[in-house]
């Protein structure tokens, strides 16, 4: 089980969000939606240290971190359980597809370089780019290099996948091939909170839907409820505007 407990986070005087909490099940997946800049990619930097947030608490398994003081063994103990797709890939360029895979192993995990290329090589037979082992992102299309960026995160077997805007950055014809492998990890029932603007894989993966806006988790329940009977008129306005209402 993944929770969160009153999630803050300041930039200056700004505050991004504040106050927020969140309780994840065990392959649960949890989508969230909102207008940009409400501060959707800041949580999920937070719930990995990417960025430090001034208050709160996080829970994953057996690793329970307080933002503020948490030490480096503290971070590096979440972060063993959770993977991030970020939606710029961000793959090593200087390694090819397989060595991109295998490296949190080796860094994060210690196992050895024949282990950690073995295990990379059946995770992209899994995902479809078997062929792709000794490419490097250059030469593999965007869709692709993506999919390599779920490739690797799905290699750490983390408790919780974080995706942040994991197609935003695809051309329209990359971004089904992305998808379907999210698909694919849902029907393993792998943990996931993922930040997207793609309503239709809201709708159709999703477990339960949350509307952030104004720094704040302004609605949340199934599909069907969010997008077929919104109550707030922020989020009516959001669907509105994304063509859903």
């Amino acid at each position: 089980m993944i929770k969160i407990e009153n999630l803050t986070k300041r930039f200056g005087d700004a505050t991004i969000f504040s106050g927020l909490d969140l309780t994840i099940s065990k392959g649960e997946i949890v989508v969230v939606i909102g207008p940009s800049g409400t501060g959707k990619s800041t949580l999920l930097r937070c719930i990995n240290f990417l960025e430090t947030a001034d208050e709160g608490h996080l829970t994953l398994g057996d690793v329970s971190v307080e933002s503020m003081q948490a030490g480096q063994k503290d971070i590096l103990a979440l972060r063993r359980k959770t993977g991030f797709v970020f939606q710029n890939y961000a793959l090593f360029a200087h390694l090819t597809a397989r060595q991109n895979i295998a490296e949190g192993l080796i860094t994060v995990k210690g196992w050895n370089k024949e282990e950690a290329y073995n295990k990379a090589q059946q995770i992209l037979d899994d995902i479809g780019l078997g062929d792709k082992g000794d490419h490097y992102p250059a030469a593999l299309s965007g869709g692709q290099q993506q999919r390599v960026g779920i490739g690797r995160a799905m290699a750490l077997e983390a408790e919780l996948l974080l995706f942040d805007e994991p197609t935003s950055a695809l051309d329209p014809e990359w971004v089904g091939e992305v998808l379907s492998l999210m698909q694919k990890l849902a029907t393993r029932h792998q943990t996931m909170l993922v930040v997207t603007h793609e309503m239709q894989f809201a709708r159709e993966v999703a477990d339960r839907v949350i509307f952030m806006a104004d720094g704040s988790f302004v609605e949340q329940g199934t599909p069907d409820q969010i997008f077929g009977n919104p109550q707030d008129p922020r989020l009516k306005k959001f669907l509105s505007q994304v063509g859903i209402r």
